[in-house]
């Protein structure tokens, strides 16, 4: 199991073309984060800091009732500490996505459903805003956009609020109860 550490470093690699994460040991992760999704202190050398491991656990205990292997979960929580630090600011494309009518905000870390005429799919929240929040993908097959674009698991997207409906609900595991005659 992959624990964080304040060895960990973040850095820009031009022969990648992607923000890396060195793991010490002579293992990298490769984030999905390319140039031109960035913020500026992206391509700077930057430690993995104590928001990021806080982040990372929050990911993790989120994401853990996911249909996922352990090792796709430690990627996934890596993806959204790289999107939450370093992803450039964007604009909601709600139009993707099919209106649900649950206008209630989400938390940081709520699993919420999105769907529209092509797909459903399940999606991780790192950022949330007034009235649309940052959400990466969870699911391993790709999420259909429209007839010539899709996002690819980890990838981010912002949504309205009244795209969403919460799914935590659907990957929590219930208390089982053992009744004793």
């Amino acid at each position: 199991m992959l624990k964080p550490s304040d060895k960990w470093s973040w850095y820009y690699s031009d022969s990648e073309g992607y923000l890396m994460l060195d793991l010490g040991e002579e293992m990298v992760f490769r984030t999905n984060l390319s140039r031109n999704l960035l913020v500026d202190c992206g391509f700077t050398d930057n430690h993995f800091s104590v928001d990021d491991a806080s982040d990372y656990q929050t990911y993790k205990e989120r994401i853990s009732g996911l249909d996922l292997s352990e090792p796709r979960k430690a990627e996934l929580a890596l993806y959204c500490v790289a999107a939450k630090r370093f992803h450039k600011p964007v604009q909601p494309k709600s139009w993707f996505f099919d209106y649900q009518g649950d206008e209630s905000v989400p938390e940081e870390g709520d699993i919420v459903s999105l769907v529209n005429g092509y797909n459903q799919g399940y999606f991780i929240v790192l950022e949330v805003g007034e009235s649309a929040s940052l959400c990466a993908l969870a699911d391993l097959d790709a999420f259909v956009l429209n007839g010539s674009k899709q996002l690819e698991f980890g990838q981010v997207i912002k949504v309205m609020h009244d795209r969403m409906a919460n799914a935590n609900h659907i990957f929590v595991a219930e208390p089982t109860m053992a009744l004793v005659g």
